[in-house]
């Protein structure tokens, strides 16, 4: 027996016979989760009181969303095809040495530019390390469990958000904005890079092994054909233009960041423009984040089940019906239960969307074509965070923006559910 043959055979896929493994990976994203969630609300409080950026300066105050947009999606789009090259783990640790500037930069900043600086440190954090989390659960686990897997990343991830930026806020009350970034950002960042450093296992073999495997099933040599392996343009190309199952995926993911965007900037200066505190308003945005991860335990496995396109086109249409209901709404209660339906509509269309690209990979391509989708995907926080500024800037009325992400969330699941076959899990 080769050395390959028995390496082969101590591989074995699944979430149960890996899930130590994948417990790691899980808390990764949690803590990188909680890297992001601990700037909603507060910043967008701080560039009112810290820096000056009035109500109406709305082009300004969505820099910071626009340029953690463009770094994330750069990243994304190379992170996959270095992890390919070099391996998951050490992109992972990439991502978090990458961070150490950012709690100094938030504490120590004299103007905006610094907080918009601190967020290039942060959007190459969670390109890299979001990335290679997913990137290895999905190696670790059976191509069936695909749904489940982005349900329980996502989950984690988003769950953090939400909780993050309750705590941030609470903490800024009793301590300080500045402060609570400050210790928060420093505590999260070094227990991220520790666990990586020293829990984390490289997961490259298993997804070899996949690809081994679906060339089995396909009747197809094992050994690596030179004729079967795509250039990165040539793959960016398919999935950008040439395949509308990936084209419907890839706008879509576009298009859905739109909707988080708009929470993340312009919701925690709407609600706090209503008279709500500080904690009031990150509670409601909380809801938001802790209904979406937590609703992805069940649209996950779900769509494995049941097909994406349904839970796609219904999330995306659920959101922008939500969001258009924020602007008319004038009670914490109200606020909170479109908060809570926009959490229910981003589960049912956020971890389907990246089950839905897997599905339309092959195993050797998957993590290429993962980064190209997470790419446009978050290209969307740019796209988005600069169409919302430049329309509530130009009519004055940040109501706007609101009505700009209904509309976009409308249009982009209809387009969903013209190009996009309906299909389930596949084995590739």
């Amino acid at each position: 027996m080769s050395i390959s043959t028995i390496e082969s055979s101590l591989i074995l896929h699944g979430i149960k016979v890996n899930r130590q493994q994948f417990i790691h990976q899980l808390i990764q994203v949690f803590l990188v989760g909680c890297m992001i969630g601990l700037t909603r609300t507060v910043l967008p409080g701080l560039a009112s009181t810290e820096f000056g950026l009035a109500q109406q300066q709305f082009v300004l105050l969505t820099t910071f969303v626009v340029v953690f947009g463009l770094v994330k999606a750069s990243m994304n789009l190379f992170a996959g095809r270095l992890s390919d090259r070099f391996g998951r783990r050490p992109v992972l640790i990439s991502g978090w040495l990458v961070a150490i500037p950012i709690p100094f930069l938030l504490y120590w900043a004299p103007n905006w530019y610094w907080i918009v600086a601190a967020t290039v440190f942060l959007g190459l954090n969670q390109g890299l390390s979001w990335s290679m989390a997913l990137n290895s659960k999905l190696d670790l686990a059976k191509t069936s469990q695909r749904g489940l897997v982005n349900g329980l990343n996502e989950f984690s991830g988003y769950a953090a958000v939400g909780i993050a930026g309750l705590v941030a806020a609470s903490l800024a009350v009793s301590l300080g904005a500045r402060e609570a970034l400050f210790i928060m950002a420093l505590g999260v960042l070094l227990v991220g890079l520790l666990l990586a450093v020293f829990y984390v296992e490289e997961t490259k073999s298993w997804s070899d092994e996949h690809d081994k495997q679906a060339k089995i099933l396909q009747g197809q040599s094992v050994i690596p054909s030179q004729q079967h392996v795509r250039t990165f343009k040539a793959l960016f190309a398919f999935a950008s233009y040439q395949s509308k199952p990936l084209m419907a995926l890839n706008q879509a993911g576009l298009v859905e960041k739109f909707v988080d965007a708009l929470i993340w900037i312009l919701l925690p200066i709407y609600l706090l423009a209503q008279d709500l505190s500080l904690v009031e308003a990150s509670a409601i945005i909380t809801i938001y984040g802790v209904v979406w991860g937590g609703s992805q335990l069940i649209t996950g496995p779900l769509s494995d089940k049941v097909g994406r396109k349904g839970l796609i086109v219904g999330g995306m249409w659920v959101c922008g019906l939500g969001s258009y209901a924020l602007i008319h709404t004038n009670t914490v209660l109200g606020w909170s239960i479109e908060a809570a339906m926009i959490g229910i509509g981003m589960a049912m269309l956020y971890p389907t969307l990246g089950a839905a690209v897997a599905d339309n990979s092959l195993a050797h391509e998957r993590a290429s074509l993962l980064g190209i989708y997470r790419f446009w995907r978050d290209f969307g926080y740019a796209i988005g965070a600069l169409l919302m500024g430049l329309v509530a800037q130009y009519t004055g009325q940040i109501e706007s923006a609101f009505v700009l992400v209904a509309i976009s969330m409308m249009l982009s699941g209809l387009l969903v559910l013209v190009w996009l076959p309906n299909s389930k899990s596949t084995n590739n």
